[in-house]
């Protein structure tokens, strides 16, 4: 199968909308109908004709052997762009060291380091973070997924974010995926930041569902370019082997059922773009490299004007683009250890502790779950929503997790240091396995700041500083305190970042210190990479079908044109 599987979604409270009465949505036909083939804008092929010719000439039916990274080559032997050696100062600020853009950098001075016990904050940091501790949300798991989302009062410690709808989340997961991939660091002990290779480019350019493309991931597409999509019973499902595993460019976008159904909504926009871009003459290779630049752009588009905004907030961004970035100045892109270990993990805040996965795919009934639910691990069909298993009723609803305009989504959690309690118990296959050693703690919290010792990540304390904003007083941070490390006056970043956005936003956005790493690090990865719409074309706008309107695309619309709508599914 190449394009679509069986076409082919939470029964919660509704949300009211802000007008009394639900705001009028086109159909799925008429909205697709209204640009059709007119929806391609004629720009030139991104790839040379030498690239588009060897798309064209790949032999067919000559396919590498299945591997859990989708066919790709194995870790760090694909080139990347730019991975000449660097020769900027080990030591300076935004520093890229020796091995070019594969390797992680830092933003800002480490401070204090040398003085802090490492095995002491190591215990300290593990009780902090352990199951039932101050992180964690305790949320009532026994009374069950439909009660934590339609009573959100039983959870008055992980309140819902009334600005943010509940994909949001699973879009700056997908998102992560796409940017960074550490491989190589020991969870907890000190590395340098040459020991680890960053396996994604430092790019929006979804390397995590083109891999190599088809002339090396060969397993990922069909022959007619296009990405191959199974049936998981009733709609479409990632391509998987004998045991279930995922055959797609990276194996963690398959986790968890909510970021399976990004995936493999990515890869039908994929598709259906390959059609659009045919209906205007082009093919094989030439069609490849221009449906891979449509879907790129607009992806890009969505993270700067949909994602982005709602966790920073817009006058942020416009600060920046008016003044310019201050802290995120590399030579070349590449991923800053204080923004993939602390500031971009802020997400895991507002993961919900149960979700309604779809209205109708549970033999007529939604399906309700728990994000995890150890007590299901191990299952054929789990009843949580753990990624790597097929069944027909493991598929995701959309409208609960972005807004079609029918009233059916749903918030996420507040941006705060409290976790939701499934979090606190990850499944072994959520967590690395390939660094050698132990597999370490299962609460996704206790991980997080674990990494901080990895990369010997300055406080947040020390961040605000260097970037000249309102530091956090020992008031706000007092929860932290009784651990015997001082960390209410030496808050581990992650932990700044995440009550800095609770005292300052009320925990709907982010703050300044996590709100401008972020902002930045977006920004200026756009704005050094040659080939976005940002350097390409600074006055391309969107040219696929939207729900609101001229110069507006977001994941909606994506989803929409993928096929995945609840239009399409028909619940």
């Amino acid at each position: 199968m190449t394009s679509r599987a069986d076409d082919t979604p939470y029964d919660e409270d509704r949300l009211q909308a802000d007008s009394d009465e639900p705001r009028r949505r086109p159909s799925r036909r008429a909205f697709i109908g209204a640009a059709g083939a007119a929806g391609v804008t004629a720009v030139a092929v991104v790839a040379t004709p030498s690239v588009a010719g060897a798309l064209d000439e790949r032999r067919r039916g000559d396919r590498a052997p299945r591997d859990r990274d989708g066919g790709r080559r194995r870790r760090g032997d694909r080139p990347r762009p730019g991975s000449e050696p660097a020769t900027t100062t080990s030591g300076s600020l935004n520093t890229v060291p020796a091995d070019g853009p594969d390797r992680f950098s830092r933003m800002f001075d480490r401070r204090n380091i040398e003085r802090r016990d490492a095995d002491d904050m190591r215990t300290a940091l593990t009780e902090l973070s352990r199951p039932g501790g101050i992180l964690d949300a305790n949320d009532p798991l026994e009374v069950g997924p439909i009660r934590l989302i339609t009573e959100p009062e039983l959870s008055p410690d992980n309140p819902d974010n009334p600005t943010i709808t509940a994909g949001n989340t699973f879009v700056g997961q997908f998102i992560d995926h796409d940017l960074t991939r550490d491989a190589g660091s020991r969870l907890g002990r000190p590395d340098p930041l040459d020991r680890s290779t960053n396996l994604r480019t430092a790019r929006f350019d979804l390397d995590s569902v083109y891999g190599g493309g088809p002339l090396e991931s060969t397993d990922l597409y069909s022959d007619d370019f296009r990405f191959l999509v199974e049936s998981g019973g009733q709609f479409e499902d990632l391509p998987r082997d004998d045991e279930n595993q995922a055959i797609i460019a990276d194996p963690r976008n398959d986790e968890n059922l909510i970021i399976s159904g990004l995936q493999v909504g990515f890869l039908l926009f994929h598709n259906a773009v390959m059609d659009r871009v045919e209906a205007t003459g082009l093919s094989g290779g030439d069609a490849f490299a221009e449906a891979q630049r449509i879907v790129r752009w607009h992806y890009q588009w969505m993270v700067l004007n949909e994602y982005l905004p709602a966790i920073v907030g817009s006058a942020l961004i416009d600060d920046i683009r008016q003044n310019g970035r201050q802290f995120y100045n590399p030579a070349r892109p590449t991923i800053p250890v204080e923004f993939q270990t602390s500031a971009f993990r802020f997400g895991h805040s507002q993961v919900r502790p149960s979700y309604r996965a779809n209205l109708a795919g549970d033999g007529g009934d939604p399906f309700f779950a728990m994000v995890f639910d150890p007590a299901t691990f191990g299952d054929a069909d789990p009843d949580d929503l753990t990624g790597g298993h097929r069944a027909a009723r493991r598929f995701i609803g959309w409208q609960t997790f972005f807004d079609f305009g029918d009233g059916e989504v749903k918030p996420n959690k507040t941006i705060n240091p409290k976790i939701s309690t499934p979090l606190f118990r990850l499944p072994s296959s959520t967590l690395p396995m390939d660094r050698g050693g132990e597999l370490g703690p299962t609460s996704l919290a206790t991980r997080n700041l674990l990494r901080h010792l990895t990369w010997q990540i300055p406080t947040g304390q020390e961040v605000a500083q260097q970037m000249g904003a309102d530091q956090l007083s020992s008031t706000d941070l007092s929860a932290f305190g009784g651990f015997g490390t001082a960390l209410d006056s030496e808050t581990p970043l992650w932990l700044y970042i995440l009550r800095e956005a609770e005292v300052v936003n009320d925990g709907q956005t982010l703050g300044p210190v996590g709100g401008r790493i972020v902002a930045e690090v977006f920004m200026g990865l756009l704005e050094m990479d040659a080939t976005s719409f940002l350097v390409a074309e600074p006055t391309w706008l969107p040219t696929l079908p939207n729900r609101n309107g001229a110069e507006q695309f977001g994941m909606a619309d994506l989803l929409t044109i993928a096929g995945v709508d609840p239009d399409s599914r028909g619940q």
